[in-house]
């Protein structure tokens, strides 16, 4: 059962989300307002977030800044708005997803249980801790160095990286890591992953992440316990 906050002011709407994620056996807790969603979730572990963009308070991707600052939590952000830039601003704050108003709940629960299943992979092998050169991902406590610094980095960005340096130097493609990090089956939405690692090397290093053109990218040699 995964502890999942959801933060949504239209009341029938959070309750109808809240009611399909229940019936998939999680704990929910329904959050109306800015302010209450970082409380909420900073208060309390919690697995993933299911987060609207316009709130009271502040809006959603203030939300996302300040839940992201401690330790990543997965995020699937929920707008009316559709467009690119909003999409992007909302990724470069830490959201993991991004579905647009209207929405199937079909739809959604997809995409909670693919980013349940992400983080299950790295729970299964709690103590790993991944190096490549300077830059050591302690995947237990999803922390992020690069020598003596802590890296910020948000749920995804931890994720891709890690995935990258369980296998160092194999090269992966577009498709596979949207199946494996995201849990896309369709292949589509590449940018995604290439705006991804573009901010994970602007954090960590240009250095962690190859790129093999025309193929995919590849961890840095050298990664292990």
């Amino acid at each position: 059962m995964a502890r999942i906050v959801v933060v949504e002011d239209e009341a029938e709407l959070a309750a109808a989300i809240a009611a399909r994620l229940r019936s998939d056996g999680h704990g929910v807790t329904v959050v109306s307002d800015g302010p209450g969603a970082v409380d909420t979730v900073t208060a309390a572990s919690t697995d993933l977030v299911v987060l609207d963009l316009m709130l009271p308070g502040f809006d959603g991707l203030e939300v996302c800044r300040r839940i992201q600052r401690d330790r990543p939590v997965p995020v699937i952000m929920l707008t009316a708005r559709g467009s690119e830039t909003d999409r992007v601003v909302g990724l470069e704050v830490g959201a993991d997803d991004y579905l647009c108003k209207p929405f199937s709940m079909r739809e959604l629960t997809a995409r909670v249980r693919a980013l349940l299943r992400r983080a299950e992979r790295f729970a299964a092998d709690p103590d790993r801790v991944l190096r490549a050169g300077p830059v050591e991902v302690d995947v237990s406590r999803r922390r992020t160095r690069r020598g003596d610094q802590l890296i910020g980095l948000t749920a995804t960005e931890f994720d891709l990286l890690a995935y990258l340096l369980l296998s160092p130097g194999v090269v992966r493609t577009r498709a596979e890591l949207l199946a494996e990090v995201w849990g896309y089956r369709d292949g589509s939405g590449t940018r995604t992953v290439d705006s991804h690692v573009r901010a994970v090397r602007q954090k960590v290093g240009a250095d962690v992440i190859r790129t093999v053109h025309g193929v995919g990218y590849a961890g840095a040699d050298g990664a292990g316990r």
